[in-house]
């Protein structure tokens, strides 16, 4: 396996669109990278770089240390799976496995031994004799996944390889994919826009949108401290709600268009208060750490009244639709005793728990530049 290298890759189109702009970031031996992101942010068109199917315009990738910009895809040593399988239909699963092996001029001896070991790790050695139309949506993309086992690259390319399966199929393949990580401790890049899918393989994940790099980080890590409001509201489900406003000089309250977010105790919560004060900022909070308030009420909780619109009950949890004035929240609540819609509640929620983003900008104010 080897490391893969960008530097400063840019790619822009004949017509000035740029789909990828100035991205730049390491991949570790051995390492499963996701990188996610919404339809058109320019992850396909990275990872097509990468593999030598789109040509970059500046900017350098290495794979192995050697730079590859100007080397043929089938010299750069790396396999890619695609969404769609791409099985040869007149072919068995041993003979689509090993095809591309044959084509390199491999001896049979060691074709044969290539691919009784992925069938062996994939679990397909009883569907060696099966041509691709008698097998599953699950093994079609097993097979593909061999087949680019087979050829035991320098990297994998995944592009979205579950999209095309249904919904309890992509979660059994998420696990089939993170196990063959673990066996092989396979250098992989993995491209998807399921943030699910990013969030349980990623070892760390780079968020794209609109051709640029948002931020790279451990799944925790990005969940938890996102650098700016399309990190913040593109990883978690439901979304983080987020209150825009302008804070009050004494700290007191944030002066949103329709309603007043009272607030309390934020010197104790650590928020950036000199950061703040009497400025546009956009509070966020997860829906689980929004809660219905329980009497007695606690000081250091933040308590407000919303209407309950729709209830969403899920099994084991249970989403709360609200409205704030002119905003729409939810909150993640336990499935007993849910109250009904048009109700009014009271709601809660420890100031600690909020992110605090700048309006302008978006970025993230870091708890660090408290002064107060």
């Amino acid at each position: 396996m080897a490391k893969v290298r960008l530097d400063k890759v840019r790619k822009v189109y004949d017509n000035g669109k740029v789909a990828v702009a100035d991205a730049s970031f390491t991949v570790a031996d051995g390492e499963l990278l996701v990188l996610v992101g919404p339809s058109g942010c320019g992850k396909t068109t990275l990872l097509r770089a990468i593999a030598g199917l789109e040509t970059i315009s500046a900017g350098s990738i290495e794979i192995d240390g050697r730079v590859v910009n100007d080397v043929a895809p089938r010299e750069r040593d790396i396999a890619m799976v695609f969404q769609n399988y791409a099985l040869y239909p007149h072919m068995t699963v041993a003979e689509n496995l090993g095809f591309g092996l044959k084509l390199r001029g491999c001896e049979r001896a060691e074709i044969e031994r290539r691919v009784a070991d992925a069938a062996r790790v994939l679990d397909l050695e009883g569907l060696l004799d099966v041509r691709p139309r008698r097998l599953s949506g699950g093994q079609r993309q097993r097979v593909a996944l061999g087949r680019a086992l087979v050829r035991e690259p320098k990297a994998f390319l995944l592009d979205e390889p579950l999209s095309n399966l249904d919904a309890k199929l992509r979660v059994a393949m998420r696990v089939e994919i993170a196990r063959l990580h673990q066996r092989l401790r396979a250098t992989m890049i993995y491209v998807t826009h399921d943030q699910v899918e990013a969030m349980t393989l990623g070892e760390r994940i780079v968020v794209m949108n609109d051709g640029e790099i948002q931020q790279i980080d451990t799944p925790m890590r990005l969940y938890e401290q996102p650098a700016n409001l399309f990190v913040a509201g593109f990883l978690g489900s439901p979304a983080m709600n987020f209150f825009r406003g302008r804070m009050r000089e004494d700290l007191r309250g944030l002066e949103m268009q329709d309603a007043v977010l009272p607030l309390a105790d934020l010197e104790s919560a650590g928020l950036p208060l000199d950061a703040v004060r009497g400025r546009d900022v956009v509070l966020g909070l997860r829906p689980e750490h929004l809660q219905l308030a329980r009497p007695p009420a606690t000081a250091s909780l933040v308590q407000f009244d919303a209407a309950l619109e729709v209830v969403e009950p899920v099994g084991n949890e249970a989403f709360l639709n609200l409205r704030f004035g002119d905003t729409a929240l939810v909150a993640r609540v336990p499935p007993q005793a849910l109250p009904a819609p048009g109700e009014i509640l009271r709601m809660q929620f420890d100031p600690s728990r909020l992110h605090v983003f700048e309006a302008r900008s978006g970025h993230r104010i870091e708890r660090s530049r408290v002064t107060a």
